[in-house]
């Protein structure tokens, strides 16, 4: 097997660049860039530009227009080997005769994990494996930690005071950061799946949850709310990309008004909505990210459960005080600052005199 050299690395690269293209419009498949080289010139480009239409090798087969015969294919992910919405694309790459292909990384996926390397090597392509591989993994960081965790990746965000408040003693959060800051927790949401909420903040707030940028879809809203607090003219009830979890505590009135317009609403056993439930139900579903914006109540819970995996802090020169005023993470807490959630992987933004804290959380 021929080992991935500085050549291969710049045309991975470039497979990197083209699937970046394609962010937040693949849900709930990664983003994948092709490019396809005969004798050291690009003859193909292509990548996945959303869910159903055809994938990355296609469009760069398409591009190479009867001119990859002998080429080597780049691409920052195993091809796949299964029928989904679209054919295999090693089939593909078989019958256009390509020598070589040089991936990133393999897909964990379960319905390819492997299958689609022996496939092309059982038809006597070269497949070649690494180089780039960090940055790989970066891109589809949500979709390969879905498959090699069974559940999906969570993100909490929060915009708090230099205490730690996300809302004064009467409720007013408006506005904890600056507009800039703002923006880009916005443009966030465009990097996940699914965006939640607790039922405090639509009543507070009656937020939008939408990213209002052109070209890019709004993620799938997702509401906790155990009794059916919810107004049925809340801008989240706005069209049918909604998913309510609620409890046997429900308003049956409003159940059923919600239900007939369209709106899946799960009802959860017991008092409360259950972190652990509603992650089983979007790992069901193939919901490979969730990023949680609030409120506090709702941030803890997920804290609590244990089940975050990345944070987005943003913090404004404020101090807001008061004993009665909203805490950006509410909950049980831990019992010690020993046992403090840590983050790593650490990065700074500022936006003017808001900055913004993002990491993993430590295991």
């Amino acid at each position: 097997m021929q080992k991935v050299n500085a050549r291969d690395v710049g045309y991975l690269k470039d497979a990197l660049a083209l699937a970046k293209k394609a962010r937040g419009q693949t849900f709930p498949n990664p983003m994948v860039g092709a490019v396809i080289v005969k004798n050291g010139r690009i003859v193909g480009r292509g990548y996945h530009h959303k869910v159903g239409a055809p994938h990355a090798e296609i469009n760069a087969l398409k591009a190479a227009a009867g001119k990859a015969r002998d080429a080597t294919l780049y691409l920052n992910l195993e091809p796949c080997s299964h029928w989904g919405k679209t054919p295999p694309c090693v089939d593909a790459i078989i019958r256009a005769k390509i020598k070589r292909v040089v991936c990133c990384m393999r897909d964990p996926n379960p319905q390819v994990s492997g299958a689609g390397i022996r496939h092309l090597r059982r038809a006597n392509i070269e497949v070649s494996i690494g180089g780039c591989s960090a940055e790989a993994e970066a891109l589809n960081e949500s979709f390969l930690f879905f498959h090699r965790n069974r559940r999906p990746f969570v993100a909490i965000k929060f915009a708090a005071s230099l205490d730690g408040k996300i809302a004064t003693h009467s409720g007013d959060s408006r506005w904890i950061t600056n507009e800039r800051a703002r923006a880009y927790a916005r443009a966030l949401r465009s990097e996940y799946q699914a965006i939640l909420v607790g039922i405090n903040t639509v009543l507070r707030d009656d937020p939008h949850l939408g990213v209002r940028i052109k070209g890019r879809p709004d993620p799938l809203r997702i509401i906790l709310d155990s009794t059916l607090k919810i107004p049925l003219k809340s801008k989240v009830l706005r069209d049918t990309n909604v998913l309510v979890f609620t409890t046997k505590r429900a308003d049956k009135v409003k159940y059923k008004k919600l239900t007939a317009a369209g709106i899946e609403v799960v009802t959860c056993a017991g008092v409360s909505v259950p972190v652990r439930t509603v992650l089983k139900e979007l790992t069901r579903c193939g919901i490979v990210s969730v990023f949680v914006e609030g409120g506090g109540a709702t941030l803890g819970n997920f804290v609590d459960s244990g089940f975050v995996d990345k944070a987005y802090v943003f913090q404004s020169p404020i101090i807001v005080g008061g004993e009665k005023a909203i805490s950006a993470i509410g909950g049980r807490g831990v019992d010690s600052v020993r046992n403090a959630l840590r983050l790593t992987r650490i990065l700074h933004k500022t936006f003017g005199d808001n900055t913004l804290i993002s990491g993993y959380l430590k295991r």
